[in-house]
């Protein structure tokens, strides 16, 4: 099968590519390079290009009338980044997007697996969120997540597009080869900054948050192995009809999680368990749009995609470390 992969010189969209690989798939990668690497697109087939732009669009679909899905994880993503700049995420996410959509509708290549964001639900007393929980996204990143979710049932309801929207949780480590990792120089999320620590490359690990609702005071996340989330869009894209045609329904939206919260403080201990090694740790108030946080409940994924995560924490956390001591070779900076 072939799959259009945007953002596919992205960390999860690379990771995803060589996983359709690895299942027997081919990824044709459109990325317009504003953030990830072209080293990761590897010998891929390859367009650099806007997601908004209906002729290349024309072009790809010309060039690859076999396409029959769209993996869309082309977006903005730094969460204090889209508090800064509403606009940009506003254009990037949500009004070139819709361009997209409306595109593909009319190539007739109307099956779409969305990258979602579990920084969309409300705090919960247990923090574990079922897709039907309220949700409550605490930044413009978060809120561009949401419209374009209600974006894709909206068109799904009324044209031949079809949906299957994943709300990731917090993806980290590497592709089994280590091939593709986080690529930013300064990572926003706490298990770059953690990495960046242990290297040396950072004074400290900073703890944003150490008084909120939770059991010891800092945020909430479910923490997935990078794999097993590729692991769920080769699934969403081999069971895309099937999966829809059991929740009789246009669209639907899937939790990809591990099913279980770890706290800040938990993470950096089983960080510092795997790396042998304590890191040097200072506290500050949250960050701009932070959320408390919230756990998957995954048992959707399993009964609609027969997927489950494989990988442990200790594992994910052991490929990110793999991933920080060879990102130089690869990417040419610590």
């Amino acid at each position: 099968m072939k799959v259009l992969v945007t953002g596919g010189a992205g960390y999860i969209g690379s990771t995803t590519a060589k996983a359709l690989e690895r299942a027997g798939h081919t990824p044709v990668v459109l990325d317009s390079l504003l953030t990830g690497p072209r080293t990761f697109v590897g010998d891929r087939t390859f367009y650099e290009g806007d997601i908004a732009d209906r002729a290349l669009l024309r072009r790809v679909v010309a060039e690859h009338p076999d396409i029959e899905a769209t993996i869309h994880m082309a977006a903005r993503i730094v969460v204090p980044e889209s508090v800064e700049k509403p606009y940009e995420y506003y254009r990037d996410n949500v009004a070139k997007s819709l361009e997209m959509f409306d595109e593909l509708v009319a190539l007739g290549k109307p099956r779409v697996i969305f990258s979602s964001s579990a920084s969309l639900y409300a705090t919960k007393d247990g923090f574990e969120v079922l897709e039907t929980d309220p949700l409550a996204p605490q930044s413009p990143y978060a809120r561009t997540k949401g419209m374009m979710e209600q974006v894709l049932v909206d068109i799904a309801a009324a044209t031949d597009l079809r949906a299957i929207i994943l709300r990731y949780f917090n993806p980290i480590g590497s592709d089994p080869e280590l091939t593709t990792g986080i690529y930013a120089r300064e990572p926003s999320h706490v298990l770059g900054q953690l990495v960046m620590a242990a290297q040396g490359l950072k004074d400290s690990f900073t703890i944003t948050g150490t008084d909120l609702p939770t059991r010891d005071g800092t945020g909430i996340r479910d923490y997935i192995h990078v794999w097993d989330l590729a692991r769920a869009h080769v699934r969403a894209v081999e069971e895309f009809d099937s999966a829809l045609l059991k929740v009789d329904a246009p669209s639907t939206i899937i939790n990809l999680g591990r099913g279980d919260g770890v706290t800040v403080r938990e993470l950096l201990a089983a960080f510092e368990r795997v790396f042998g090694k304590p890191v040097p740790v200072k506290e500050a108030p949250p960050r701009p749009g932070d959320a408390v946080g919230a756990f998957a409940n995954a048992d959707k994924a399993a009964e609609l995609l027969g997927w489950r995560t494989e990988l442990s924490l200790d594992e994910a956390i052991a490929s990110a470390l793999a991933w920080g001591e060879k990102r130089e070779s690869v990417l040419g900076y610590p």
